[in-house]
């Protein structure tokens, strides 16, 4: 039901989720049309959303569907897990996106570095929405102009406020581990307590975290030690 509490915590996850993953997005969109003339890059911007929305509504609603086989609810989750744990440790580089030179060039690359950067998205709203099509849809409709119109200004968010990134990754973890037990082959083992699951789920996100903060701590040791061994 649309007027529930749980259709609404939902779809505010399912946008979370887009907003959080979509500095990739907002990267690849800058640097694919950066050569255009001014003039020609929000077309190119317009047009090359456009065609990489189109393509996560369609890889989104399959994924949904394909989530409905058997184990792959689960694995699925276990992958989740793994993109929310990076999402904390792991600098992604950008530099082989090259800029197109006329609009429909910057528009192809748009498409397919979207389309090759969006599984974990994909992912993530398939996942959150448990099957409802409805809920994809919303969510992505709320999050993508906000995502076209309003990735920088989200990415200057997270620059001032780095909290926000593990926010981001509690989610997908909290999301992860709902996908888990509610894996039809394993649903059994979390129907009989509801302690059981919410304990199962509350692990995950705090094993997630965890992990994402020790591995920034470790990369923050290495950087000073590095800074001190070139001072010397």
């Amino acid at each position: 039901m649309i007027l529930t509490l749980e259709f609404w915590s939902t779809l505010l996850s399912i946008i979370f989720i887009d907003l959080i993953l979509a500095g990739d997005n907002a990267i690849v969109i800058g640097m694919s049309a950066r050569k255009l003339p001014k003039e020609q890059q929000k077309q190119a911007i317009l047009w090359g959303t456009v065609g990489a929305v189109a393509i996560r509504i369609c890889a989104t609603v399959l994924v949904v569907y394909i989530l409905k086989v058997p184990w792959l609810l689960a694995i699925g989750g276990l992958l989740l897990l793994w993109i929310a744990y990076r999402l904390l440790s792991q600098e992604e580089e950008h530099s082989d996106i090259k800029a197109g030179n006329t609009i429909w060039a910057s528009v192809r690359t748009i498409i397919i570095a979207d389309a090759a950067m969006g599984l974990d998205n994909v992912i993530a709203v398939a996942g959150a929405a448990h099957g409802n099509i409805l809920l994809v849809a919303l969510g992505l409709i709320i999050s993508i102009p906000i995502v076209v119109w309003g990735s920088t200004l989200f990415i200057k968010l997270l620059n001032k406020l780095p909290w926000i990134v593990y926010v981001g990754s509690g989610v997908l973890a909290y999301t992860a581990a709902k996908m888990i037990t509610h894996e039809p082959s394993i649903e059994h083992l979390f129907d009989d307590s509801e302690a059981i699951r919410w304990a199962f789920i509350a692990v995950a996100v705090i094993i997630v975290i965890a992990a994402g903060l020790w591995n920034n701590m470790m990369k923050k040791k290495v950087e000073a030690g590095r800074e001190h061994g070139a001072s010397l």
